[in-house]
């Protein structure tokens, strides 16, 4: 366990110095978050009744989705691993004395947690101070937070162990440009990215809240907003911690598979 917490430190302390790229990200999920609310907006305009969240639970819905950004995007993936697999620096990895999945699974936590702090409060303090409608408002009781936030670090876990499925399926490919492509405009879409899936027709909800997408970011910022009841926000969570454990294993499994199968060309 020490060897992965020193991986976790390594990578979470590298990934605070980035500050200048962090200051960037935040200016354009600003602009990104201000768009969406007033398309949003003008939506709403029309007939507010015909939504299924309301206006402000919506924009709290985006600016959450913006302030955790680093936890649920998909395509935030680290193009290092991928550059070992193909080029057989994956050598290097398999003679250390550790599982190459629990020290991706640590260093992608670890960068992804950095990257999230140095973005989430400002977007978060500044959002909480733009008028009602527009901005975030508080969590609608003390028990919602914190079944927001035991949400969320499931969303990340579930996010981050899908990331790794797409590094182990990478050693059965010759290059990773179409899994990247693929899965992450399937993650998009169908994880609320885009659209909220509360929007979307009933029977296709359904479908598409059965799937381990909606596990990444559409629980934990639908629990937040409160547009969930109860028995809902047990299925939801209920349903990540399964993703999580079936992801998990079949990533383990297929890692050890592709261990014991691969051949590293060259010297």
């Amino acid at each position: 366990m020490k060897k992965y917490l020193s991986f976790f430190h390594l990578r979470f302390a590298m990934g605070l110095q980035y500050r200048t790229a962090a200051l960037a990200g935040i200016i354009t999920q600003f602009a990104w978050g201000g768009i969406q609310i007033m398309m949003f907006h003008a939506f709403y305009r029309t007939d507010a009744a015909a939504f299924p969240m309301s206006l402000s639970a919506t924009a709290s819905y985006v600016w959450l989705q913006q302030a955790f950004l680093a936890f649920f995007a998909v395509w935030m993936i680290e193009n290092d691993i991928f550059d070992a697999i193909v080029n057989g620096n994956i050598a290097y990895e398999l003679c250390r004395p550790v599982s190459i999945y629990s020290m991706w699974f640590a260093r992608s936590i670890a960068t992804r947690l950095a990257n999230a702090i140095l973005r989430c409060f400002p977007v978060l303090i500044v959002a909480a101070f733009i008028p009602q409608s527009y901005g975030i408002d508080a969590p609608a009781s003390p028990v919602h937070f914190l079944l927001f936030v035991l949400s969320l670090l499931l969303g990340l876990a579930v996010t981050v162990t899908f990331c790794l499925l797409i590094y182990v399926l990478t050693f059965f490919t010759i290059s990773p440009q179409g899994l990247r492509i693929m899965f992450t405009s399937c993650v998009e879409f169908f994880s609320g990215a885009v659209i909220p899936l509360p929007f979307f027709p009933d029977k296709m909800r359904s479908f598409m809240e059965l799937l381990p997408f909606a596990s990444m970011q559409n629980a934990a910022l639908r629990i937040y907003s409160a547009s969930m009841c109860a028995d809902e926000i047990r299925r939801a969570i209920l349903l990540q911690v399964f993703w999580l454990v079936v992801i998990t294993a079949a990533g383990k499994l297929l890692c050890r598979f592709a261990e014991k199968r691969i051949i590293v060309q060259g010297g």
